[in-house]
């Protein structure tokens, strides 16, 4: 059930309904939502709702295990809860990458593996609502948070359905409290939380469906041209932030309908002046969980450089391993981790460089980085990067600058207005007569570029 759908109107309307009238009873809200939050999940597969809420329930006790028990018990507790939650990601998305890397490894030896493809199906979402609950088995270990007695709330936290396949991945802090106290409904918050499902909607339907198709054809491109590679970049730079920032929209949107507040996942990443400043700015939720639970535990930066460069290393190198189970997603975690370690050498001499220089080194290790992202293996890497350095163009190349120009001057203007008025709930510093035209020209166009088979979002294959 996708946001971009009729389905999920209807769906949400009839939720909408309900949950009003179940206003005076907080319980009966949450397990609502959790019924909703099934459903939702549901409705793509149901044969992987079991592993949800198995997944869900097991987490649940075991916070409460580890937080009443001590010593070497609570050690076997938090290991039960890391050993499930990381061995449910490993087996349903990485075994058939260690199965085939290790034919691969077998075949450059010469040898002749012969064993049948597992064809696992990756269940949507489980990388994101998998760090959600370990992220609260983990805090519950650290002290940070007291773990949940009442199963409802620890359930709707988990599946909660607007951020339950992509995100924001939610701390336990942030929004397990929010399930445990009443919800009040404003007109401020049902307006803004309308601004935020429209502009998320612009984002993925106009922005983001428009530049996919340039993408496509241009990382498709044979043979390939330093003028299409460097369109598909762009291209796709446009898409994946539009595709990813809209959802993110949307999710706080619905969910500020709800009476929740969920946290802010993107903040205008493409402003960024330093490659720090890009991690700050994208997928935040990701970028504070790897922080939190990977790079601070390994020592951060306090024992040292060369542990930091270990650090960083490690840290974006699971990040990109935590997108996909391929040897690119892999790459694009190390080139990452890479950048983000020069610049931690030569520190001293690019802050002294023109801020606009700057932002163009960066956005230059972002977009090859997208490259790394995009190919479908590291093979096409490797022609499309000795193909950057030959300097043709093709003959569409005019026409396709003149698309990126037509399409991304609205995505850039979206993101110069929440700069200027520093909040992605911008529209409400307009006058009501600029806003109703403003809305109602954002209407017009998701109509005109609504599709009646929507495209899926790009991060619910990770």
């Amino acid at each position: 059930m996708l946001f971009n759908s009729s389905t999920f109107a209807l769906f949400f309307a009839a939720f909408y309904g309900l949950y009003w009238l179940c206003r005076h009873s907080m319980s009966a809200r949450n397990g609502l939502i959790v019924a909703a939050s099934w459903l939702f999940y549901g409705w793509w597969d149901w044969r992987f709702l079991g592993l949800l809420i198995a997944s869900s329930l097991l987490d649940y006790r075991l916070g409460i295990a580890i937080e009443e028990a001590s010593g070497l018990k609570r050690k076997r507790f938090l290991s039960l809860s890391v050993c499930v939650n990381l061995g449910l990601l490993g087996v349903f998305k990485y075994t058939e990458f260690f199965v085939e890397s290790f034919a691969q490894l077998i075949r450059s030896f010469g040898g002749t593996p012969d064993w049948p493809t597992l064809h696992i199906i990756l269940p949507i979402g489980i990388s994101f609502y998998t760090f959600q609950s370990l992220g609260y088995i983990l805090d519950i270990d650290k002290g940070k948070v007291k773990a949940a007695r009442d199963p409802l709330q620890f359930l709707a936290f988990v599946a909660f359905f607007p951020q339950l396949v992509a995100g924001p991945i939610e701390r336990a802090s942030r929004l397990l409290p929010q399930f445990a106290s009443p919800r009040v409904i404003t007109l401020a918050g049902i307006q803004s939380g309308l601004w935020l499902i429209l502009i998320g909607l612009f984002r993925k339907v106009v922005i983001a469906d428009s530049f996919g198709p340039l993408a496509n054809i241009a990382f498709s491109q044979d043979p390939h041209t330093t003028g299409s590679i460097v369109l598909g970049i762009i291209a796709f730079a446009f898409q994946i932030y539009g595709d990813f920032a809209g959802y993110s929209d949307i999710a706080r949107g619905l969910a500020r309908l709800l009476g929740f507040e969920l946290m802010e996942n993107f903040a205008l990443p493409y402003l960024a002046t330093s490659l720090r400043d890009f991690w700050r700015r994208w997928h935040i939720s990701l970028s504070d969980w790897l922080r939190d639970s990977v790079y601070i535990p390994l020592g951060g930066n306090r024992q040292g450089t060369p542990k930091t460069v270990r650090n960083l290393m490690l840290t974006m190198t699971l990040g990109g391993f935590w997108h996909g189970a391929d040897w690119h997603f892999i790459a694009w975690g190390v080139w990452h981790g890479l950048a983000l370690c020069c610049a931690l050498f030569f520190r001293s001499i690019t802050t002294r460089l023109p801020l606009w220089i700057r932002w163009f080194g960066v956005l230059g290790v972002v977009g090859f980085g997208w490259l790394l992202f995009r190919v479908p293996d590291l093979h096409s890497a490797h022609l499309m990067s000795l193909a950057l350095l030959e300097g043709s163009r093709p003959i569409w190349f005019l026409s396709g600058c003149l698309y990126l120009l037509w399409f991304g001057l609205p995505a850039i203007a979206i993101d110069l207005a929440q700069h200027h008025f520093k909040s992605p709930d911008w529209g409400a510093y307009l006058s009501m007569p600029a806003r109703i035209l403003l809305q109602g020209l954002l209407v017009f166009l998701i109509a005109a570029a609504w599709k009646t088979e929507p495209s899926s979002f790009i991060y619910f294959q990770f």
